[in-house]
């Protein structure tokens, strides 16, 4: 029969050396993520003997069983699940994490004392169980097989696995408990009852102590909600979902009708760690008649609610259903559109009755939601409207479009806002302090997509919005202000000429404005690109040629207006117009193209 001695690849060594020693982890939880590897090794043999009935033999009384030698110092979890073959176990115990491997290690060596038990997280739960003993092996055998696999590892970076009489189907680990006051309680029958009490008790397998069922098996979303605390509920989210932080929220849905499904959906205090990587696939649990289908069903949930996690179970669909029938499943489509409705319902409620918590979910998930509106050329705006948030000027606190609407009179047409890279540089802007001082409310957006997101939807409540960058963008209706600006501009026609051919190339036109507080100049934009949707898009590779068509505008009551107007040397002119313009470009959190140059035209011009 087969036998070898490996090593751990270098980084799998690492990260497991990273585990075992850490001073920070919950050592505790290497039972729920044993109990939960045997739970999932049941699901997969029940979902293979969908399409294969003869794979369960005469073993169909599903359980997970817990036993105790205190002399031998070992603790054994045992299922009787799809185990695996020699191959199997070579490529999956033989190697930690093999997508989450560096995110794992980072987040363990930066994790601090509050940030406890984040193994499941990243795939390595089998390895928890180094954290309480210092030898753990493996007994398994694969259907498939007529022969088990041994797997034993002290921890040390080799591991040995050889084949092995087995004639069960199923999976055996065996821990051997390390020596010391914290590990050995372990090893106690009450400790053992309240760990599984703790966290395991909504397995959907029975788990079998002392000949002795000591989980509720019930699945948590079959139970009353009258008969559930918060901490039944955050537990079973730890568990199933691999999160080591309580949910944010939690949505408990039973929907009759004419199709009748339970739902519990959990939303995050923080995205993933590869919520933004390619590799992050979203989708809820699916369960069929308490058979477990698939872990990541994505028809369920749309894409602008990919960071909510949880489970249906619906007992109209088949059995026997595959993922071709699944993408065109009506039952399933009716679901996926029934909870996107109770999703944005629930949301909007804990919008209206606790903001406080509402900011928490928006500065966490907002994004998504503005990607929502802006995709699919705004298909979904008017679903997800009632739940955009954004800043005021008034008072930098959080408003919906509605409370804005409401405050800003039926007599105005426009909802202002203002896009900028954060709240501070927003609040300096020369237009800013000029509507400050009127009282007038304009929204602030400080996030790359908020202003997609409402070019997007181009209205609300009709009223239409309006940047008050657009060089269109007048503060008020103020007929002698506008003739006095007119007449100023007509007066210095020749110096204006001047400017815009001087700065050709780089601006479409120069303007005077009385809109910038005590601001010299500004830039504004012409056309459908703003200027920060010019920073976003000429990012994207090939784009690096959009641009915005920039106005300068200068304030002819400022000092240094006037000293363009009295210049009369050429070079000091365009020194003079390079610092304006330059000025406007960094206020609109543009980057200088010459640092050195701006900074010798302006040493020129304070000698």
């Amino acid at each position: 029969m087969r036998k070898e001695a490996k090593v751990f690849q270098a980084e799998t060594k690492e990260l497991l050396n990273l585990m075992i020693h850490s001073i920070y982890t919950n050592k505790e939880i290497f039972l729920r993520e044993l109990i939960s590897n045997a739970s999932d090794a049941i699901d997969k043999l029940k979902f293979e003997s969908l399409t294969n009935s003869e794979i369960l033999e005469e073993d169909r009384d599903f359980k997970i069983t817990i036993s105790v030698d205190k002399d031998k110092k070992e603790i054994t979890i045992s299922d009787n699940g799809i185990g695996m073959t020699y191959e199997e176990v070579a490529e999956n115990i033989g190697t930690i994490a093999k997508s989450g491997s560096k995110a794992f290690k980072e987040k363990l060596e930066n994790i601090s004392k509050d940030d406890i038990d984040i193994i499941g997280q990243f795939g390595v739960g089998f390895y928890s169980g180094f954290m309480v003993a210092d030898k753990m092996t493996l007994v398994t055998k694969s259907p498939k097989s007529d022969i088990g696999v041994k797997w034993t590892s002290t921890g040390d970076g080799s591991y040995e696995i050889e084949e092995y009489e087995k004639t069960e189907r199923g999976t055996t680990i065996t821990l051997t408990i390390k020596e010391g006051e914290e590990y050995i309680g372990f090893l106690e029958e009450w400790k053992i009852r309240d760990l599984v009490k703790k966290y395991s008790d909504y397995v959907r397998y029975p788990i079998i102590f002392k000949d002795e069922t000591i989980n509720s098996t019930k699945p948590i979303w079959k139970t009353d909600k009258s008969q559930l605390k918060d901490e039944n509920y955050n537990e079973f989210y730890k568990s199933n979902f691999h999160d080591w932080e309580d949910p944010m929220f939690h949505f408990h849905l039973k929907v009759q009708g004419n199709i009748e499904y339970t739902a519990l959906l959990y939303i995050p205090k923080k995205a993933p760690m590869d919520f933004y990587s390619k590799d992050y696939k979203k989708g809820l649990q699916l369960y069929t008649k308490n058979v477990f289908i698939m872990d990541k069903c994505d028809e369920l949930i749309p894409e602008y609610f990919s960071f909510i996690k949880g489970l249906v179970d619906c007992d109209d669909l088949s059995l026997n259903i595959s993922r071709e029938i699944l993408q065109q499943n009506s039952e399933l489509t009716a679901i996926s559109k029934n909870l996107e409705k109770k999703i944005i319902s629930e949301l909007e409620y804990i919008l209206k009755n606790d903001r406080e918590k509402y900011i928490e979910f928006w500065e966490a998930f907002g994004r998504n939601i503005k990607f929502g509106i802006h995709d699919m050329f705004g298909m979904n705006k008017d679903k997800l409207q009632n739940l955009l948030i954004f800043r005021s000027s008034l008072d930098d606190k959080y408003v919906t479009l509605k409370e804005y609407v409401e405050r800003m009179g039926e007599e105005k047409k426009e909802i202002l806002y203002v896009v900028g890279e954060d709240l501070a540089t927003v609040k300096s802007l020369p237009k800013m302090e000029a509507l400050k001082e009127k009282g007038i409310e304009v929204l602030i957006l400080t996030d790359k997509i908020d202003e997609f997101a409402l070019k997007t939807m181009n209205e609300f409540a009709g009223k239409n919005f309006k940047s008050i960058n657009d060089s269109d963008f007048k503060l008020e209706e103020n007929k002698e202000k506008e003739e006095e600006i007119k007449k100023l501009s007509e007066d210095n026609r020749t110096m204006l000429d001047k400017i815009k051919e001087s700065l050709a190339g780089k601006i479409v036109d120069v303007e005077l404005s009385n809109n910038l507080g005590s601001g010299a100049s500004a830039l504004l934009a012409k056309g459908e690109i703003s200027l920060e949707m010019e920073k976003v898009l000429s990012q994207i590779p090939g784009n690096e040629n959009v641009k915005a068509e920039k106005v300068l505008a200068l304030n002819p009551e400022h000092p240094l207006f006037a000293k363009l107007q009295e210049c009369k040397d050429t070079s000091k002119f365009n020194d003079l117009l390079e610092v304006l313009y330059t000025e406007a470009l960094m206020l609109e959190g543009f980057q200088i193209e010459n640092p050195v140059d701006f900074i010798k035209k302006l040493n020129n011009l304070l000698k």
